[in-house]
């Protein structure tokens, strides 16, 4: 074996080793990372005093009356029977304050191209002074008026305050844009906005319209700021407005405590498990491969 030979193999074998160690490198990174955070959402890490507590009940069919059950749809769009309906939650352990609430849809779809294209910006940053309603078919007008805000994506409502980004509420929904011709017509959500309060206090609103990458996904509704002791009660009194009869969807309420990484969601923390041991796994792999099949 020539001097250059020997030389094209020390680069061979130097390149597989860097390879080796630039997936190993991404292991050990990735899964105490992923370890740690997914412990930090599940229990008390450092000076933490609570433990991160998660409370889920659904609410759509326990909230139809028994007569109505066997055609749910109906129920749901007539308008003459009451929606009224009560949630009680028994707190299972201590909550400490600020405890988020959260509604949260299953089975809906806000990232369907369609659905992202159905709104104006323009519209919620000018008001009526902008009438470009391509984008908003088919929920652009009503009764031969135009619709503010108009679209699909407007269509379900909460009321809360103080939930929405600031960088929204500033640039983002107009001031002195007051909804108009809202709902209206056939195309009926899950709640009304304040035709006299502006956009941009309508915070509710605001934080519907960040569209979801998931079809299962959770909306901050308010916050409780006060701690709930166990076996403590929380009655919610809510309105069984929307239909997600139609559509095979679920609707749920959360009441959530936060750690230092936010509250109870392990998507993240999964996603850095297995892409750190996807890399070991790799570089298991070439090392195997190397070993066996020596160039």
């Amino acid at each position: 074996m020539t001097d250059t030979d020997r030389g094209r193999s020390r680069d061979r074998e130097s390149g597989f080793m860097s390879v080796i160690l630039i997936f190993l490198f991404i292991g050990v990174i990735f899964i105490p990372v992923g370890l740690v955070t997914l412990r930090a959402s599940h229990s008390a890490i450092a000076h933490s005093l609570a433990l991160v507590v998660e409370i889920v009940k659904r609410y759509d069919i326990g909230c139809v009356p028994k007569p109505f059950r066997i055609n749910k749809v109906s129920y749901i769009q007539d308008d003459s029977i009451p929606k009224n309906c009560s949630l009680s939650f028994k707190v299972p352990k201590y909550m400490k304050a600020p405890i988020d609430i959260y509604y949260q849809l299953d089975n809906y779809y806000q990232n369907h191209r369609r659905y992202i294209k159905s709104r104006s910006y323009q519209q919620l940053l000018r008001g009526r002074k902008y009438h470009d309603t391509i984008t908003c078919h088919p929920v652009e007008f009503s009764n031969d008026q135009h619709i503010l805000p108009w679209g699909d994506r407007e269509e379900l409502k909460v009321n809360r305050k103080n939930i929405a980004w600031k960088s929204d509420w500033e640039h983002k929904f107009g001031k002195n844009v007051y909804p108009f011709n809202f709902q209206n017509g056939t195309v009926i959500g899950g709640g009304k906005l304040k035709p006299r309060i502006p956009l941009s206090d309508q915070e509710d609103l605001i934080v519907w319209m960040h569209t979801s990458a998931l079809p299962s996904f959770q909306k901050l509704y308010g916050r409780i700021e006060m701690d709930l002791d166990v076996d403590n009660v929380v009655v919610v009194h809510l309105m069984n407005n929307y239909n997600t009869f139609s559509f095979g969807g679920k609707k749920k309420l959360v009441l959530s405590t936060t750690s230092w990484l936010g509250g109870k969601n392990d998507f993240l923390d999964l996603a850095y498990v297995f892409i750190g041991s996807s890399s070991v796994t790799v570089a298991l792999f070439i090392t195997l491969l190397h070993l066996l099949s020596p160039r």
